[in-house]
């Protein structure tokens, strides 16, 4: 593959500088304006907390149970069965 063609592909994934180091090393830090504005709009605090999803739902707590690993081994078998 090509160097421009990865590069494009990557494009989405790598954020845009945001402080760049003319902006930086300046002795002013006037031009360092956007970043403050951009981390003073970020979340302060703890994280909210995850929801357990299928662990949680079904094999975790009082509601454990292991009919969705049954559903899984049968769904595996039809599937075989199928070929």
């Amino acid at each position: 593959m090509h160097a421009s063609l990865i590069r494009r592909q990557l494009q989405g994934l790598i954020p845009p500088k945001i402080a760049t180091p003319k902006l930086v090393s300046g002795e002013s830090g006037t031009g360092l304006g956007p970043l403050v504005e951009f981390y003073s709009k970020l979340p302060k605090g703890q994280p909210t907390p995850r929801v357990g999803g299928i662990k949680a739902r079904y094999f975790a707590g009082k509601n454990a149970s292991g009919k969705p690993l049954v559903a899984l081994i049968v769904g595996l078998f039809a599937i075989g069965a199928l070929e």
